[in-house]
């Protein structure tokens, strides 16, 4: 049996990237997908290409959050799983990050997976039935580069957040976990390398050269764990936050 078979997940920010590339390994492994963003060209195109179920939302507005998930139960009748990969990930260090753009930050990559978390526990917890959660992290929740501050910041908000909620609701039987992604090829990581770095078009094979690996992480690799860890072959594990990187966080030569 698939390893999703008959669950109902919800992807916030699914619309690209490492939310879209999650959006379809999770209908591969049979499950029915909803997904979020905010750009509805692009969501559109998702879903008649993959099938899954798009809903515009701004998850800077906790409302619409809220929101995206009542419409979600209205269409499918329920949400078993939820996975929060929605990410802002603009430059800004301890000296020039205004406050608009730390607020930003925190409102993409913290509020947002809070009252989402908040609005399916809920449901969850009301329909008396079990379900997962996976919150894609960054490992810069443990410092990060100068140059990512806010974004460092909310990351590891995050982190705490999902071992809080971990523990508090795993008498319900939800499971929660955090998935610290390391440096990972996407078309946003390409726009940013470009915009805030200067990047040519062979920044990925530079990239590359300087990583243990020899290759940036890959969106169908992460896509592949995080559907193990939403579903019943992960075990009982819950209130981890997982560094998926080549990195090794603590270590030094």
């Amino acid at each position: 049996m698939a390893l999703l078979e008959d669950k109902v997940v919800l992807v916030n920010g699914g619309s690209q990237g490492i939310g879209e590339g999650i959006v379809r390994a999770a209908l591969r492994e049979g499950a029915t997908v909803a997904f979020t963003g905010r750009r509805a060209e692009a969501g559109e195109k998702v879903a008649a290409d993959s099938g899954a179920t798009f809903v515009r939302a701004d998850l800077t507005d906790p409302a619409q959050v809220r929101g995206s998930v009542e419409r979600v139960i209205e269409a499918h009748g329920r949400i078993d799983s939820l996975v929060n990969s929605a990410g802002l990930t603009s430059r800004g260090s301890l000296l020039d990050t205004s406050p608009e753009l730390f607020d930003a930050h925190i409102a993409i990559n913290l509020r947002a997976p809070f009252f989402a978390m908040q609005a399916v526990v809920a449901h969850l917890t009301a329909r008396k039935a079990p379900g997962t959660i996976v919150n894609i992290g960054s490992n810069c929740a443990h410092g990060g580069p100068p140059h990512l501050a806010p974004y460092s910041a909310a990351k590891a908000g995050l982190a705490g957040l999902t071992r809080n909620a971990a523990h508090a609701h795993r008498w319900d039987r939800i499971r929660i976990n955090d998935l610290n992604i390391g440096w990972t090829e996407t078309e946003g990581e390409d726009a940013i390398q470009r915009e805030f770095h200067g990047a040519g078009d062979d920044w990925r094979e530079r990239a590359a050269e300087r990583l243990p690996m020899g290759k940036l992480g890959q969106v169908d690799e992460i896509a592949d764990f995080v559907v193990f860890l939403l579903s019943d072959r992960s075990g009982v594990v819950t209130g981890s936050v997982i560094d998926w990187d080549q990195n090794v966080m603590g270590a030094s030569d």
